[in-house]
C-alpha cells in the first residue's frame, strides 16, 4: 500500500554550515503560526517560521558546537545546549541572551515544561547530571555566567524550604544524558542517556520512577503531541539501536509498542492522528514512513545527502522537519490538503 498523501518537493533551509543534530517546534502561539529552532555544530543556533522554513534570527554567542535547541511553550524564549560547557537562554524576540548556566562538560540536553509557566529549565549531558534551574530567580542577566539559584518548593514539590541544588536524583546516570523531555504532567520528567537506560522521574522526591533498558545506542528521544487533539496523552518515541520504542505520554514506563528494523535507526517522529511515524538512519540519507498499526513502509523520501539525526512533526501535524549532517533541514508536507508554501 502506497502513502495516500501525494509527494511533494520538500522546502529545504539552508544556512547552516556544519551538521544539525536536533530541530524542534514551538506549539502554535498564535492563528496558526509556530516556529522551528535548530541547533548546529556550527555553533550557531538558527529560528524559522515554522510553517515556511523562512530564516527569522540566528542566536550569535556559543563557543562550540550546539548539541540540542528547544523553545518555550509560547515561543518567547528559546533554550541551547553546547560543547562550550554551557546551556544558554535567548529572548526569541532580540535575540539576546538572557542567561549563560554554566557547566563542568559538554551539555546535550535542554528541556522547558510543557505548561507555559514557571519559567524553569532541565539541563542534561556529559556531567550525567540533571538539574533543575529556575530563570524566575536568576540575578544574573545579559549572557553573563549564572550560578544555581537556590528555589523554594512553592510548585515544584521538590521538598520542604529553600533548595540550594538544582541536581535530581545524584549518581543514577551511569552514563551521559543525550536527551530530557518534560511530560504533560510537570512533576515527571523523562531523560535518555547513554547507559542505554529511559527514566522517569518524579520531581517531588527526586527519585526515578520507572526505568526501561534499551537495546543500542540511544539516537532521539522525543514526546510527539498534536495541539489538534486536545485529550491526546502523546507518544513518547525513542530511536535505540536498530529498534523504536513508543511509550505512553501519560504512564511512565508503559511500553506500547516495540518495532525492529534491519537498519540502525538514529531518529524517529510520529503522528499519532494520521497513524504514521517517521525514521532517519544513522547509515544511509533517507526518511521513512511507516503505518503506526501496520509497521508497513509507505514512503522512501529522498533528498539528503547524510544522516538524519532529528525528526519531528510540525504541532498540527501537518508537516514534518528532518535535521541532516549534511548541514540542511528540510520540511517535508505530511497531510493531503494544501498547506503552508505547498497551497
Amino acid at each position: 500500500m502506497a502513502s495516500d498523501i501525494p509527494k511533494v518537493v520538500p522546502l529545504t533551509c539552508h544556512g547552516h554550515s556544519r551538521p544539525v543534530p536536533h530541530l524542534s517546534f514551538s506549539s502554535i502561539v498564535e492563528d496558526d503560526q509556530y516556529y522551528l529552532i535548530s541547533a548546529c555544530k556550527d555553533n550557531n543556533p538558527m529560528l524559522r517560521d515554522g510553517v515556511t522554513g523562512d530564516w527569522i534570527g540566528t542566536f550569535m554567542g556559543h563557543k562550540g558546537a550546539v548539541w540540542q535547541a528547544r523553545l518555550s511553550a509560547d515561543a518567547n524564549i528559546a533554550a541551547t545546549a553546547a560543547a562550550d560547557f554551557s546551556a544558554k537562554v535567548w529572548d526569541t524576540h532580540s535575540g539576546e541572551c538572557l542567561h549563560t548556566l554554566q557547566h563542568a562538560h559538554i551539555v546535550r540536553a535542554v528541556a522547558f515544561p510543557i505548561q507555559l509557566n514557571p519559567q524553569v529549565l532541565a539541563t542534561g549531558g556529559m556531567e550525567k547530571k540533571l538539574r533543575i534551574f529556575d530563570l524566575t530567580r536568576s540575578e544574573s542577566s545579559n549572557g553573563s555566567p549564572t550560578s544555581p539559584q537556590a528555589f523554594s518548593s512553592n510548585g515544584f514539590g521538590l521538598g520542604s524550604g529553600s533548595m540550594t541544588s538544582y541536581e535530581i536524583g545524584p549518581g543514577v546516570h551511569g552514563g551521559a544524558i543525550r536527551s530530557i523531555v518534560w511530560n504533560q504532567d510537570y512533576n515527571v520528567l523523562t531523560t535518555a542517556a547513554e547507559d542505554r537506560k529511559i527514566r522517569w522521574w518524579d520531581l517531588r522526591s527526586r527519585h526515578p520512577v520507572v526505568e526501561y533498558a534499551v537495546e543500542g545506542t540511544i539516537g532521539s528521544c522525543e514526546l510527539n503531541t498534536l495541539v489538534t487533539m486536545p485529550n491526546d496523552p502523546g507518544i513518547l518515541g525513542v530511536a535505540s539501536g536498530k529498534s523504536v520504542y513508543l511509550f505512553d505520554g501519560t504512564s511512565p514506563g508503559h511500553l506500547l509498542k516495540k518495532i525492529d528494523f534491519k537498519y540502525e535507526v538514529a531518529s524517529v517522529a510520529v503522528n499519532n492522528e494520521t497513524g504514521r511515524f517517521v525514521t532517519g538512519s544513522a547509515g544511509d540519507t533517507w526518511a521513512r514512513v511507516y503505518d503506526l498499526q501496520t509497521d508497513e513502509e509507505l514512503e522512501v523520501q529522498k533528498g539528503h545527502h547524510g544522516p538524519i539525526w532529528s525528526i519531528n512533526y510540525s504541532p498540527d501535524g501537518k508537516l514534518y522537519g528532518t535535521g541532516s549532517e549534511d548541514g540542511t533541514i528540510k520540511l517535508w508536507k505530511a497531510c493531503r490538503e494544501s498547506y503552508g508554501l505547498w497551497r
